[in-house]
């Protein structure tokens, strides 16, 4: 059934976590290959980025409470991908040299899952359907 058949077609509730749904599932297949999940591989490509960022600045940038900030970071530790030092009260996650020789892979995932949804909501309207949900996103803010 599409979602504008459901009974709850309105509601943005289920609207929107229909979409996340989605959205996961094409998402997670342009990551298979690296056999990360997509918000692992964003965090990874965040502190490939900017070595030595701080979990609270990861968790801003994800918009993921610190303690799923917390467990991917762990999660990335056991893969080898990324290591965590302590300086004093302050916690930096540094890339490793496995992490490194993935990133233009990284990025290669990155531009294959905006190909995807691209080629099915059409570029200028993928642009268009980000910045809305932006916009949204921004004014929900609790």
């Amino acid at each position: 059934m599409k979602i504008s058949e459901s009974k709850y077609k309105q509601c943005l509730y289920f609207t929107s976590g229909a979409l996340a749904r989605k959205v996961e599932k094409l998402a997670a297949e342009s990551w298979k290959k690296l056999d990360l999940s997509p918000s692992h591989a964003y965090l990874l490509m965040l502190v490939l980025g900017e070595p030595g960022m701080q979990p609270g600045v990861l968790s801003d940038e994800l918009q993921l409470s610190p303690s799923t900030v917390t467990r991917l970071i762990e999660k990335l530790e056991t893969k080898k991908l990324v290591v965590r030092t302590t300086e004093g009260k302050l916690t930096n996650v540094y890339p490793t040299p496995k992490a490194k020789e993935m990133h233009d892979t990284l990025k290669l995932c990155v531009n294959e899952f905006y190909e995807k949804y691209a080629a099915i909501l059409g570029k200028e309207e993928s642009a268009k359907f980000v910045r809305n949900m932006n916009k949204v996103t921004d004014q929900l803010e609790i």
